[in-house]
């Protein structure tokens, strides 16, 4: 199925790894152009060479500290031709209360959250000249099936939540689309370090975080794969689906009603 995404130009936030990569390929194979940010320029080198073994698309990259508003701006101002911005980029800390340091709080919003806004805002501006473009939101199932052991991430992906809700009500009276994607716990180093920051927090030793992910109860037996995200982002991001806005689809095979 031709996806009709061929030229988009697509700019894909923590795109050298995990969830963003496999959204950035799925985005190249269907004839994109894609623009991959994160903070280490080795990293994206590696990402965008992969994809071009694949694809034969070559991607422009941008090296930066999304967590800096400076970076965010200077990111704007390299590449201002965006389509599509997928905003990805963003670690927020597993924990309780206790176990968050009012500094790590601000390290992690000013990533993800204030990362997510302000970018939003920026590129906003621009798809609102050209009347047309989309925002997608990768936030999480935290802001929706919150955990003590999770707070941080639950307020701030509530946060996202509700941001991504009220902006894509605004956006389609200009011919933009926003959207979101809440993923449940996905196949990816990330996550791994977030389950051992839960079994430090429950069992005081993080080499127990197996322990923790028992994937015999999860849906399907298994966890997500991160290029099962990736795949729904470029979905949803078609032409023939422009009357999503608004949503925030939660990928969790059902989890949370289970």
């Amino acid at each position: 199925m031709d996806l009709g995404l061929t030229g988009k130009k697509v700019l894909v936030t923590g795109g050298s790894r995990g969830i963003g990569f496999e959204t950035a390929l799925a985005f190249a194979r269907e004839g994109a152009e894609v623009v991959l940010a994160s903070r280490d320029a080795e990293s994206l080198a590696r990402a965008s060479e992969k994809i071009h073994a694949e694809t034969g698309t070559q991607c422009e990259v941008f090296a930066g500290d999304l967590g800096i508003q400076e970076d965010r701006d200077r990111l704007a101002g390299a590449h201002s031709d965006i389509d599509i911005l997928v905003n990805n980029a963003g670690a927020i800390p597993g924990g309780g209360l206790a176990d968050i340091s009012m500094a790590r709080w601000h390290e992690a919003w000013a990533l993800k959250v204030f990362g997510y806004i302000h970018l939003s805002q920026l590129y906003l501006a621009q798809m609102k000249e050209r009347q047309s473009g989309v925002i997608v939101n990768i936030i999480g199932m935290g802001g929706r099936a919150v955990r003590p052991d999770y707070i941080c991430g639950a307020a701030g992906n509530a946060a996202l939540i509700g941001f991504t809700n009220a902006l894509g009500a605004e956006t389609p009276s200009y011919g933009v689309r926003v959207f979101g994607i809440n993923p449940s716990p996905t196949l990816t180093d990330r996550v791994v370090g977030l389950y051992k920051s839960r079994a430090a927090s429950k069992f005081g030793d993080e080499s127990r975080w197996k322990e923790l992910l028992d994937e015999s109860t999860m849906p399907f037996g298994r966890l997500k794969k991160p290029e099962e995200v990736g795949a729904l982002a470029a979905m949803l991001c078609s032409p023939s689906v422009e009357y999503l806005s608004g949503t925030v689809i939660d990928m969790d095979g059902g989890g949370q009603w289970g």
